[in-house]
């Protein structure tokens, strides 16, 4: 495959004044390189991950992840008795939100290098697929030795489909695979349950991966993000205009942008972008309002991007149903994610 490059027209190095006015565009090329690790895991290795001895799954993942990626970094045997498609090896990562999966997954793809591996979440993948069509989509993971997909989303039949016959594709052409998942916070005592699913939804996959268990607490500590303090208007508005990679917008305002760009321009909507305020934040009663809003906050937490929120933070995000709802793992972890950047915004402001 060969080299990606980014369109200067899909780069602003100054960041607009405001999320609402800006039109991104994302080529497919853009997209391709746009699958490596996060901003956020730039520095993740497998010596930076501090195994929680309270929790030993942590540590013994940790181990087997350093094995796996030795094997897949390792030249491919030649010979008179080398099979020509060698098993590369599968694995799964299972366990709750904010126990280091993610760290661990970016840290397997830097051990293997990340010129020879793909790295995004589910929604990249199927997003990618629609811009390239799937044997293109085939044709360039195809030429990486690992292919790790981060967040394994199993709430969408058609998708999840869609991800288990690339990842075979993939698999028969002996592409090394890792994914992560999410168990609802309710359902860490109940064993395996979000590996179960996962095995269950790619079916014919299922035996190629193995399962590591990561157990722990979120590292995070955040409930609901709403539950933080939220800051003045005035204040959230002041720090923004003080400094020049900064966006204000409305709560409301962005939402309803958002309707008009597609998700995997997300990301090219945050270039330049360093810290993201808004203001009159209020609970989100529509699901596909909601959804793509979790989607934001993962490029969010992506690209290290704080928020500073003013606005009703004495009620939930998402409502009482939607977190009981077939999304309430995407919604867990963007309350979660966006929970650490509002702090993060909230340090920066008060340091000011």
């Amino acid at each position: 495959m060969t080299s990606a490059t980014i369109d200067p027209a899909d780069t602003d190095v100054h960041g607009p004044a405001s999320l609402t006015a800006v039109r991104p565009a994302a080529s497919p090329q853009r997209l391709l390189a746009d699958l490596v690790p996060p901003r956020h895991f730039t520095d993740a290795r497998f010596d930076t991950y501090r195994a929680n001895p309270a929790f030993p799954s942590q540590g013994a993942t940790l181990a087997r992840l350093r094995e796996v990626a030795d094997a897949v970094a390792a030249p491919p045997r030649r010979g008179l008795f080398a099979r020509k498609t060698p098993t590369a090896p599968a694995v799964y990562l299972d366990g709750g939100f904010g126990v280091g999966k993610t760290h661990l997954l970016a840290s397997l793809a830097h051990a293997v290098g990340v010129e020879h591996t793909a790295y995004g979440t589910f929604v990249e993948y199927t997003n990618l697929v629609g811009a390239l069509g799937f044997q293109n989509t085939v044709a360039a993971l195809a030429a990486k030795k690992l292919v790790c997909i981060d967040e394994f989303e199993l709430d969408d039949a058609g998708d999840t489909t869609l991800m288990s016959r690339l990842l075979r594709e993939l698999t028969d052409r002996g592409v090394a695979l890792a994914a992560t998942s999410n168990t609802l916070p309710e359902a860490l005592g109940e064993g395996r349950f979000a590996a179960e699913d996962f095995l269950r939804e790619i079916q014919a996959l299922a035996a190629r991966f193995e399962v590591l268990r990561v157990d722990g607490d979120d590292f995070r500590h955040r409930a609901v993000v709403t539950d933080s303090r939220p800051l003045p208007a005035d204040v959230v508005e002041a720090y923004a205009a003080a400094r020049p990679d900064a966006t204000c917008d409305r709560f409301g305002d962005l939402l309803d942008h958002l309707a008009t760009v597609h998700p995997s321009r997300y990301g090219a909507l945050l270039d330049g972008v360093g810290l993201v305020a808004l203001t009159d934040v209020a609970p989100v009663t529509r699901v596909e309002v909601a959804l793509r809003l979790v989607v934001l906050v993962d490029r969010l937490y992506d690209n290290d991007v704080p928020v500073l929120l003013a606005g009703g933070g004495e009620d939930a995000l998402f409502t009482p149903e939607m977190l009981r709802g077939g999304y309430r793992k995407k919604y867990f972890r963007a309350l979660s994610r966006l929970g650490a950047l509002a702090e993060d915004g909230r340090a920066l402001a008060s340091a000011a």
